[in-house]
């Protein structure tokens, strides 16, 4: 038993013969709709953005604020302009990368150190 795969995208040596002999000629191969798959790539790239924004943002809001807020604000900034699918995620982030800025300015004027100091 054999079994065959047949891709119904694409035309084979079969159907073109088989229009040839009909008279009809095939499709050519510039014709055919695009590929949809690196359109798929760039909008999970996207999500990753999107995602990636959020958490460097909530960490950042403990440690490395300094480096890690204006990373996820470009981070949720690039998946917006990509049209992410996550957008709340990115704008999420980009609140908390601009809150990790805020954090570092009172921490600076306070303490007058990039330093967290917890105890007394």
């Amino acid at each position: 038993m054999t079994l065959t795969l047949i891709d119904r995208t694409r035309p084979t040596d079969h159907a073109s013969g088989q229009a040839a002999d009909q008279g009809v000629t095939p499709e050519a191969p510039s014709a055919q709709a695009p590929d949809p798959a690196p359109r798929r790539a760039a909008g999970r790239e996207a999500d990753g953005l999107a995602v990636a924004s959020f958490v460097l943002g909530l960490v950042g809001l403990l440690a490395f604020n300094l480096l890690l807020g204006p990373t996820a604000i470009v981070m949720a900034l690039l998946a917006l302009a990509r049209r992410t699918r996550r957008p709340g995620r990115a704008y999420l982030g980009l609140a908390l990368g601009v809150a990790d800025l805020v954090v570092l300015a009172v921490l600076v004027t306070v303490n007058g150190t990039v330093a967290w100091n917890l105890g007394a």
